[in-house]
């Protein structure tokens, strides 16, 4: 366990960290990690490290359950063909390319050329970096208006992603040690592992859910969602299924379920402020203590040899993007041309990678030269990819080219409120209840502000066409998923049948990707129709005069 004084200094630096990362406009994910490795080279303190007890008791179960929780189990499904592909059969593919193109690579190197690697080693190094953190992408694409589906498509498939490398891992490391495992016994572990950790997480996740539906305290309820978190990961892992699988189903229920059903607002909300609060914790000191545990002396050492093995993965990651986009082309799901590099450039490695290196035994073969690879793939990936993806972001067309949009939104939402309020003080002023110079002062305050308000957004140099194109997508896709509900409430009632229902929700489905993926290119169609209606009807008007 950490220290109470070195828990402490470690929220102190992470404190002033998020400090610096803001005024320097820097991920905070990566000034993190460059503190750690500064305060790890001063040895200012006795300075803890990640170890696999750690990550797996405490950090991992709350991190999958917060990014569960706040996931739409209903865009997961509508997008489950890119998403699954991406983080099942991808990350697969992903572990056997990144181990030949690794075995192919070293023995080239300088000085490197005598070393030997097995087969078996390569397919755990494959494993171990397979697993992607989104968390600090994630961020990135927040701030700057990145499409809500490309933020999506990272998130959760990140989130499944590590459960599939985990399972992997395991599996390659009994063959790695000389197990005799065959391609179908592989198969059927791996599916046991996987739908075990499902059913267990169904299991806690709909108690945890029924739970909250008959209590209403949101101390009581808070309770019961951590331990759905912490109970599902660790009953799972005993049980030898998916830890990660299990939490992330627990978290989907309670997020989906029980809150939407079992919750007030108020105890929803403060439920929603601890798991985002405890999700800032957790990433904020995990990704410190990466910093920590890489010694970049040791790395030094084998620099060519990681520059190989950072090539493996990169090649891998490509190998799996591209080719799950030209599979997923021809169908609804696709993804647009423009988005690839950035799914492939936004597949950082974390601390999930460290970890499962650092939980090989210790009699395994190459165990030190694997721990320094995946240290040295995860920090170059935290630095490189991390620094670079936003200008690259912006670059692909991806990114908004400046992030004005949230003062603006802020502006205009500020200047509705007080619009509403002068209302609501018309209306009292009817009612002739309240003091006249009491609501007189507050017309004359919510005025001003009005005023202000407006003279701010005139005073903003916005593109028209872009506050437009947000405007028309974000109420599209309110509309869409209006129509959505409805055309449920109808099949419920009986008043559609199942092939209808099922025909109606695939095109609303089939909409929402494409306001998603695409949101300028609907917005340009929209408007050219809007052209060439006004030309039609201002022809007609002229014909009949």
């Amino acid at each position: 366990m950490i220290p109470e004084t070195a828990l402490l200094l470690l929220f102190v630096a992470a404190s002033l960290l998020a400090v610096i990362a803001h005024r320097l406009r820097l991920p905070y994910t990566v000034a993190l990690v460059l503190g750690g490795l500064l305060l790890g080279s001063l040895h200012l303190f006795q300075t803890p490290v990640l170890t696999h007890d750690l990550v797996f008791s405490i950090f991992l179960p709350g991190l999958i359950f917060e990014s569960a929780y706040h996931l739409s189990a209903s865009t997961l499904w509508r997008d489950r063909l890119a998403i699954f592909g991406l983080a099942v059969p991808g990350v697969f593919l992903s572990m056997i390319v990144t181990a030949y193109v690794f075995l192919g690579v070293y023995p080239y190197l300088p000085h490197l050329a005598g070393m030997s690697l097995s087969l078996g080693v390569a397919l755990v190094f494959g494993a171990a970096v397979a697993a992607t953190d989104p968390i600090s992408v994630v961020s990135i694409f927040r701030q700057l208006g990145a499409p809500p589906r490309l933020t999506f498509l990272i998130e959760s498939e990140s989130l499944l992603n590590d459960g599939t490398a985990i399972v992997f891992f395991t599996l390659f490391m009994g063959i790695a040690l000389g197990k005799n495992i065959s391609l179908p016994s592989l198969g059927l572990e791996f599916v046991t592992m996987v739908g075990g950790g499902a059913l267990l997480g169904l299991v806690i996740g709909w108690l945890s859910s029924e739970v909250i539906k008959r209590v209403n305290d949101g101390m009581v309820e808070i309770t019961i969602t951590i331990l759905a978190a912490y109970s599902s990961f660790l009953l799972a892992t005993q049980l030898n299924f998916s830890g990660v699988i299990a939490t992330v189903v627990a978290g989907l229920l309670c997020g989906n379920y029980a809150a939407q059903r079992g919750m007030s607002a108020s105890v929803r909300m403060a439920v929603n402020t601890f798991w985002e609060y405890l999700g800032f914790v957790l990433n904020s000191l995990i990704f410190l203590l990466v910093g920590l545990t890489i010694h970049l002396e040791d790395l030094l050492k084998i620099w060519a040899l990681i520059l190989a093995a950072y090539l493996a993965v990169t090649v891998a990651r490509a190998v799996v993007v591209y080719g799950m986009g030209a599979i997923l082309r021809p169908t609804r799901a696709r993804i647009p041309l423009n988005w690839n590099f950035i799914l492939l450039w936004g597949g950082i490695r974390g601390a999930l990678s460290m970890v499962l290196a650092l939980s090989l035994p210790m009699d395994f073969p190459s165990r030190d030269l694997l721990i320094n690879l995946v240290f040295g793939v995860v920090l170059l990936t935290i630095l490189v990819q991390g620094l670079s993806i936003s200008p690259l972001g912006r670059l692909f067309g991806v990114l908004a080219a400046k992030n004005d949009n949230e003062n603006f939104e802020r502006n205009r939402l500020r200047l509705a409120l007080a619009e509403h309020d002068l209302d609501e003080l018309k209306a009292l002023e009817h009612q002739g209840l309240r003091d006249q110079q009491v609501l007189q002062l507050l017309q004359q305050h919510f005025i001003e502000e009005r005023d202000q308000t407006q003279a701010n957004l005139a005073a903003e140099n916005l593109d028209q066409d872009w506050i437009r194109q947000r405007d028309y997508t974000r109420l599209y896709r309110r509309l869409l998923l209006q129509r959505k509900q409805r055309v449920l409430d109808a099949r419920q009632e009986g008043l559609l049948g199942e092939g209808g229902a099922e025909e109606l929700l695939a095109d609303v489905d089939a909409q929402l990707l494409e306001i998603e993926s695409a949101p300028g290119k609907v917005f340009q169609r929209a408007n050219e129709r809007g052209q060439d209606l006004e030309v039609e009807n201002k022809g007609a008007s002229e014909t009949s005069a």
